[in-house]
């Protein structure tokens, strides 16, 4: 049981390494489609399958992005509360997004060589 349980942790642990690395990208992209404040950016990430990701994390991200000139923001006004900060992706953060999508490629391709036996024969141990 132990030993499930410390999977699980490592598993988590992974998990969020792999996720801070790709973030900001993941961000932009999402940005791309369409402009969004911050709870509807934390909703699409969790549909997108990366579980929960706390406000905690993507706001201080937009920030951090637009002092970078990334994303941009404006006021507009919220049916139910007060205005809301809509994030879009400024000319600078199209050309970034699309240097760190070659890049990711990239990287996927050389860790996919890696982690691809070259044929499935079984290693020996």
């Amino acid at each position: 049981m132990v030993a499930a349980d410390s999977q699980s942790i490592d598993d988590n642990d992974r998990q969020t390494q792999l996720l801070r690395g790709a973030l900001d990208m993941c961000l932009l992209a999402l940005l791309a489609r369409e402009p969004a404040h911050g709870y509807e950016l934390v909703r699409r990430m969790e549909t997108a399958g990366f579980g929960a990701i706390s406000y905690g994390t993507i706001y201080p991200l937009l920030t951090r992005m637009r002092r970078l000139g990334l994303v941009a923001h404006e006021q507009q006004v919220s049916p139910t509360g007060p205005p809301r900060k809509v994030y879009a992706l400024t000319g600078s953060g199209r050309t970034h997004l699309d240097a760190w999508q070659k890049q990711w490629d990239r990287f996927t391709d050389t860790v996919d060589a890696v982690l691809t036996p070259l044929d499935h024969t079984p290693t020996r141990s």
